[in-house]
């Protein structure tokens, strides 16, 4: 019965998680537990932070229950604000309460908000056909392992590949490199010249920082209705991951998996080999906001998306919070370089945002377009550099990445003035050297 489908699901990962458990030594299952108790009550613990407490417990000993609480705190991590619902929820599980530890035992692995396809990880539970289709969005989360079909190299991925040396967004580093017309002069290397040469025919040596390929985080929407799309997706982020030295890709739908470690193979059919069962929800429900609220929510993850361009692929149909959805998008705007949303329903000349999560989020995102083939995203990610000519999105806000005045040349630099000529105090008197 479709009406079964979500309390299908729901048991089927249950016992995935529960297999998983018992391949634990005897010892480790209360910790494990602990981990897998904290998720359910909303903490953002992900997989190699569970991984970490463990370790960490077989490092310590433990001696006493001083070390289990220290061991946990400094791995899993809670945030300050629920530092005492933490603190509640560590005395009541190891003290034995019993409601606490029943529902613990009960508890599947996969309810983690975050993965990473390269590590040793659980096996994700085969969910029932949901939404075969793949029409439409579907709230449900529906487990599931992929198989992909081997794969051949594509002339437009490898054109575009040869192209990014020179089109792909780029910004100012913070190594210096030696410049005809720079704006510091290398006291060093002229000095150098000056010795080993003759100092009347030895011009200063200038500099400038130099420049840097940007970064740029792919956010891959695998759901139900996005079926048709991940294999296209898939290889594009492959390709991008070996064209460029900064890439950082994780799929979503009703969780976040990293896929960046796997994508990083020569071989594309390794690299999808190694991800097909380390995610979990393959053609699932959508949950965008949820997947992008985890995304922030792990620092490490989510400095990728600082000064990156962030580009999200994905129909935007939230089956979920929408004002959850338009919260961490405008969060993850506010980090990024540029922000753009590439849909395969934009393909459509007739098309026009229809959801209320797509049109709040139309001031925020600075570019909106298609995503639809290999044609469509090689095209988007060769211009777009272009991004950066223009203005950033009027609803973004907070952070200077995409600003035009970020990390603009001192006043000084520009103007060619030493920098003591502005100043009114006794520093104005100094001599430069």
């Amino acid at each position: 019965m479709p009406g079964n489908q979500p309390r299908h699901a729901e048991v089927r990962g249950r016992s995935a998680g529960l297999e998983a458990r018992t391949s634990l030594p005897r010892g480790a299952r209360p910790f494990h537990d602990f981990a897998t108790l904290l998720r359910a009550e909303g903490f953002p613990i992900a997989t190699d932070q569970t991984i970490a407490f463990l370790e960490g417990i077989a490092l310590l000993g433990p001696r006493t229950m001083r070390d289990i609480y220290w061991a946990a705190w400094s791995t899993l991590a809670p945030p300050p604000n629920r530092a005492g619902e933490f603190d509640a929820l560590f005395h009541a599980f190891f003290h034995d309460e019993a409601e606490l530890g029943t529902r613990a035992e009960s508890m599947p692995e996969e309810d983690a908000p975050a993965r990473e396809s390269a590590a040793a990880d659980l096996d994700p539970a085969i969910a029932e056909r949901a939404n075969e289709s793949g029409q439409a969005a579907s709230e449900t989360e529906a487990l599931s392992v992929k198989a992909f079909e081997a794969m051949t190299g594509d002339a437009r991925l490898a054109l575009m590949q040869r192209r990014l040396q020179a089109r792909a967004p780029q910004r100012r580093g913070y190594r210096r490199a030696p410049c005809r017309r720079g704006d510091r002069l290398d006291l060093r290397r002229s000095l150098s010249a000056m010795v080993h040469h003759d100092p009347g025919a030895i011009r200063p040596v200038w500099t400038r920082r130099a420049d840097r390929f940007r970064r740029v985080l792919l956010l891959i929407d695998i759901s139900g209705s996005m079926k048709r799309e991940t294999d296209d997706y898939l290889r594009f982020a492959h390709a991008l991951t070996r064209a460029l030295p900064a890439v950082e890709t994780f799929s979503f739908g009703t969780r976040l998996t990293r896929l960046t470690l796997s994508l990083r193979h020569k071989d594309i059919d390794r690299a999808l080999a190694e991800i097909a069962p380390s995610v979990a929800d393959w053609q699932g429900g959508t949950r965008i906001g949820d997947s992008l609220a985890a995304f922030l929510a792990i620092p490490r993850f989510a400095r990728a998306s600082r000064g990156a361009l962030v580009v999200v692929l994905s129909d935007g149909l939230e089956r979920g919070d929408p004002d959850q959805m338009v919260d961490a998008v405008r969060r993850l705007a506010a980090r990024s370089w540029r922000l753009a949303w590439l849909t395969p329903l934009a393909a459509d000349p007739d098309f026009s945002p229809e959801t209320a999560a797509l049109k709040a989020i139309l001031g925020v995102v600075d570019h909106l377009g298609i995503g639809a083939g290999i044609e469509s995203l090689c095209d988007f990610i060769e211009g777009s550099a272009r991004l950066g000519a223009t203005a950033p999105a009027p609803g973004r806000s907070g952070g200077h990445h995409g600003h035009p005045d970020h990390r603009r040349p001192s006043p000084h630099l520009a103007t060619g003035r030493p920098a003591m000529a502005g100043r009114t105090d006794a520093a104005a008197n100094l001599r430069p050297l």
